[in-house]
């Protein structure tokens, strides 16, 4: 993450605090499903969560990331790919994705995502961190507005559609009051971090060490 994303993510943790949290309390009932009892704070999820893999699987892996963040991008590439292979799609672990933003972007694009069905989410994050070049103002984009609603032009949405969901207070709000949670339960500051049964990883974790830590815990199964 650079500094500037850092004191971008600040801002927008500073306006988590001072405003979305009570729409999301009041708009987002939970789903107790308490996948495993060694999950702490697994039986909390919102009904509209966004997830992969077998709910009861003995590992709850909750990712906090950002649309915009690189090390988040490399992420997606080097590490998704076996880790829905080899640990979601065998029924071992059971993965949440929640948007920590770090930036004004990161609020947009998940207003994006969350207007698209559900079932075409994860592959419209995928996109966005595959193009972040097209979009993101860290590699010199000037409007990243534009950038945005193009993306979701391919996604399958019209230009007016998607001015309309990054404006859409409610999804907005959403988006903050996750942040805010997510930094008052967990301490999270940086992306990407996983939370693994209740407990938080080193920011930025390569997967190598993610891996290593799935593997140590299904060895004590």
């Amino acid at each position: 993450m650079s500094r500037n994303q850092l004191l971008l993510g600040i801002l927008v943790v500073a306006l988590v605090i001072l405003g979305g949290a009570a729409w999301y309390v009041m708009n987002s009932p939970t789903a107790d499903i308490s996948p495993t009892a060694s999950a702490p704070g697994a039986n909390a999820l919102a009904a509209d969560e966004r997830t992969l893999g077998n709910p009861k699987a003995p590992i709850v892996a909750i990712e906090y990331a950002a649309p915009m963040c690189p090390h988040c991008a490399r992420f997606n590439e080097e590490g998704i790919p076996e880790l829905k292979a080899r640990y979601i799609d065998t029924g071992k672990v059971f993965y949440i994705f929640r948007v920590f933003p770090i930036g004004q972007q990161d609020i947009a694009a998940e207003s994006l995502a969350r207007c698209l069905p559900a079932d075409n989410y994860f592959a419209f994050i995928d996109q966005l961190y595959r193009n972040q070049k097209n979009w993101d103002p860290e590699y010199g984009i000037t409007d990243p507005e534009a950038g945005l609603v193009a993306q979701a032009r391919i996604a399958g949405m019209s230009g007016d559609q998607a001015e309309a969901c990054m404006k859409d207070k409610d999804k907005n709000a959403r988006v903050m009051a996750v942040a805010q949670e997510a930094q008052t339960r967990f301490g999270i500051s940086g992306t990407p971090t996983f939370v693994i049964n209740g407990e938080v990883q080193t920011p930025g974790a390569p997967w190598a060490d993610v891996k290593a830590k799935l593997d140590s815990l299904l060895a004590k199964k």
